[in-house]
């Protein structure tokens, strides 16, 4: 009787890892930035319909990297979770901290027990009343999640974006104008190809809005910033 063909547990985490990250490389980046009134995101994408970044809850976005109907499942099972969440308690006792443990959870659990991990990059990004409230979770394919500050950058390029936006971020807190210039000089230069404002998904967290923080730029709104 032929023995069963065996893998270490390190060589088929490690063959996990790279299989997730080669599907991540293939989609198109996203940077987040801090800048005075919130968050700011900004992503190559040429769909209309088919967004990367999206609202979550009432001060909660969401942003994905990788394939769209996998980060498409997380964000519409995260709704359904902060909805329950807001409904049973109170608006209050919803917070993205709670929000990128559950999605950390689920990704790892995927990662170590599934034949495939999930292809994907996401981030839970939420905004205060105050500057210092502002929250950045970046959580990976397998479910390793980072508390960030001031920037965040996903896909295949998020080295590269990485080192750009480390060299290039003020050290005062900018304005939105800023922000996506800024934002839109990284994707640029690391892609190596123009992006007019038609190619760009921009939205933003803005804590001067009433009770939603999120509103998604329009293509004219974005042209407009970026002369």
């Amino acid at each position: 009787m032929p023995s069963p063909y065996y893998v270490s547990p390190e060589q088929l985490m490690k063959d996990k890892a790279d299989y997730a990250r080669k599907g991540i490389a293939r989609g198109k980046s996203i940077v987040a930035l801090e800048y005075a009134d919130g968050v700011c995101f900004v992503a190559e994408n040429t769909s209309a319909t088919l967004h990367k970044i999206s609202e979550i809850y009432d001060r909660i976005a969401f942003a994905g990297v990788g394939k769209f109907n996998e980060f498409e499942q997380l964000r519409i099972g995260g709704i359904r979770l902060v909805d329950l969440k807001g409904y049973q308690y109170s608006r209050e006792d919803v917070t993205a901290k709670g929000l990128a443990n559950a999605y950390s959870q689920s990704l790892g659990a995927i990662f170590t027990s599934e034949v495939k991990p999930y292809e994907i990059e996401i981030l839970v990004a939420s905004v205060g009343d105050e500057t210092d409230d502002t929250e950045l979770f970046h959580i990976l394919y397998d479910g390793s999640v980072s508390d960030r500050q001031r920037w965040v950058a996903m896909g295949g390029q998020s080295e590269a974006l990485g080192a750009h936006l480390d060299t290039n971020y003020p050290k005062k807190l900018m304005s939105l104008k800023v922000a996506v210039e800024l934002g839109h000089k990284a994707l640029v230069t690391v892609e190596g190809h123009e992006m007019p404002a038609g190619t760009l998904e921009v939205a933003v967290l803005d804590r001067g809005r009433s009770r939603r923080k999120f509103r998604r730029l329009f293509e004219d709104e974005v042209s407009q910033l970026l002369s």
